[in-house]
């Protein structure tokens, strides 16, 4: 069980971790978003199968991660339109 929180924690601090070291494009940061989300949904489940066995709270989750992952790929989709490709490093008005 604390070998499962361990991997858990692990995997979000890696996430973490390529989040704020992808700074040169907008996909590849959408990918790191969409890795952590994947991986707040296993801890999620592991804690609600462990101490609630309640799963509504599962399908709210992923009803809202996947409003964010059209969001990020709408806006990807408007920047390479207007703009011709996703680096950001390109773009002054969206400097990180």
């Amino acid at each position: 069980m604390l070998m499962n929180y361990f991997i858990l924690w692990y995997m979000f601090f890696c996430g973490m971790v390529i989040l704020c070291s992808t700074r040169k494009h907008l996909l590849l940061t959408l990918l790191s978003l969409e890795y952590l989300v994947v991986v707040i949904f296993f801890s999620l489940f592991i804690f609600l199968y462990f101490y609630m066995n309640e799963y509504y709270f599962l399908i709210f989750f992923l009803t809202f991660s996947v409003c964010e992952g059209v969001l990020g790929l709408s806006v990807l989709v408007s920047m390479i339109r207007s703009h011709g490709n996703d680096n950001l490093m390109n773009i002054s008005s969206l400097m990180w």
